[in-house]
């Protein structure tokens, strides 16, 4: 039909005509409420947004000489960032002439890789920046079924 008829059609029944393929030939078009069409696809991106995960990355960091009890204390802070669902970037920071001891550094970020490895998984390994040494870790999806599941097995 024409588009003046098509504009009858629609406005006799209280609705919009909406072009959809402009162009097909003839024109594609469509009879709705355009008002209700917007609300629904507005409604539709709040709910996406809401359900959107934001992962956060935190940082911790340490030096080539960090003691036992300092080294703990940050790993046990960094177990609870992963458990909260955030990424954690372990950096080592080399003052002076601490940048001669990267070994030291390298060790003690795999050192952290491996106490925290139940949870963790490695997303970036240890890298030089400058004076600084980073590597991040992510929670391991794996890990969460597998504890769940143990969970679930001690309860029965």
């Amino acid at each position: 039909m024409s588009p003046q008829e098509g504009m009858k059609y629609a406005n006799e029944r209280g609705l919009d005509l909406i072009e959809i393929v402009p162009n097909a030939n003839p024109p594609v078009c469509k009879l709705m409420n355009l008002g209700k069409y917007k609300y629904e696809l507005t409604k539709k991106e709040k709910l996406q947004r809401k359900h959107q995960q934001v992962v956060v990355l935190k940082e911790i960091r340490f030096h080539p000489n960090t003691d036992v009890h300092d080294y703990e204390f940050k790993a046990r802070h960094a177990r609870a960032f992963i458990e909260a669902g955030n990424k954690v970037k372990a950096t080592v920071i080399f003052k002076g002439r601490e940048i001669t001891y990267k070994e030291q550094g390298e060790e003690l970020l795999k050192k952290l890789a491996e106490s925290l490895s139940d949870i963790a998984k490695v997303e970036q390994p240890p890298k030089m920046e400058g004076k600084w040494m980073s590597m991040i870790l992510s929670a391991d999806k794996s890990s969460k079924k597998k504890t769940t599941n143990k969970i679930k097995d001690q309860e029965k």
